[in-house]
């Protein structure tokens, strides 16, 4: 039981409860998540079982995708739609697709995000929906953060009503806040809003339509096959370069041995993934900081 499992999170339980659950149906001690998804948000959530539980921190600043609904006219505490609400504004003309457009070009590319008051955020030791509980407002970090791609996903042209609706697809850095890009695009068009639904369709190279529910993994449990659910821990880190090593080398990765630095690793500045000849991933390698020539381990799986 070592590997990921691509869990699709169903909506109204939080990322840890999935976790605890999916520890529970296969029986194993060590699990985490990759990126915490509010419990009102559904979709790919990578969990990480048994060693792999040692890589979670080489796919947590991948690049994340969702699919979202942002309302126009009402704005809430949370910035979703759990939350109060505490403004709201009639939409009193037509918005045109292509305002809707220019709005999302202008928010394509770095910008800087606030955290909403209710995120696992911390500031000054405790996290800012605790001091949100408590109705105690505090200033917030901004951050800065990529809006690679966004789009809008409606076909139509005019949108109009007291409150109006629109769905589209983003593809963000690691900390962005959607619920907080909704809000904004709101404020943009004039109007108050928040993020209606979420779905993140992928996390990194991993996608919805790979991703099992807690169901089958209940299922697969009881029939003794779950393991083969699993997306080995090599599979897992194929987005970073790999150099394969021979078996006598391999003793010494397994010993967290230091080796001479390949030619090729010499321009590289993040780790490189030893694997056996079995293409077994042995060790996550980088270069030794102090010794020149050389490189040392940073995890060692096997």
């Amino acid at each position: 039981m070592d590997g990921v499992l691509l869990l699709h999170k169903p909506k109204g339980m939080t990322s840890h409860d999935c976790v605890a659950q999916v520890r529970r149906l296969l029986g194993v001690k060590k699990a985490g998540h990759t990126g915490t998804l509010d419990p009102n948000v559904s979709g790919v959530l990578p969990i990480c079982l048994g060693k792999a539980t040692r890589i979670a921190e080489f796919l947590t600043g991948t690049t994340k995708t969702y699919e979202g609904e942002v309302t126009l006219g009402v704005a809430t505490t949370t910035e979703d739609a759990d939350g109060d609400i505490i403004a709201a504004r009639p939409v009193d003309r037509a918005i045109a697709r292509a305002e809707i457009e220019a709005v999302f070009d202008s928010l394509t590319g770095e910008i800087e995000q606030t955290p909403p008051m209710y995120s696992a955020v911390k500031v000054g030791g405790k996290k800012l929906y605790e001091y949100a509980r408590a109705g105690i407002e505090v200033e917030r970090p901004t951050r800065r953060v990529t809006i690679y791609e966004l789009e809008l996903l409606d076909e139509r042209e005019q949108f109009v009503g007291e409150t109006v609706s629109f769905r589209f697809r983003v593809t963000c850095s690691k900390g962005t806040y959607v619920r907080t890009l909704a809000v904004t695009i709101g404020e943009r068009l004039g109007y108050p809003a928040h993020m209606s639904d979420l779905i993140r369709t992928a996390s990194g190279p991993f996608r919805l339509e790979d991703c099992v529910t807690l169901e089958e993994v209940e299922r697969r449990a009881a029939d003794g096959t779950a393991a083969s659910l699993l997306i080995p821990i090599e599979r897992a880190l194929f987005h970073l370069p790999k150099y394969e090593i021979n078996d006598k080398v391999a003793e010494k990765v397994k010993n967290g041995a230091l080796l001479r630095l390949p030619a090729f690793f010499e321009k590289l500045d993040g780790p490189v993934v030893l694997v056996s000849p079995e293409r077994e991933a042995l060790a996550l390698y980088v270069k030794h900081p102090a010794r020149p020539g050389l490189m040392k381990p940073l995890k060692v799986f096997r």
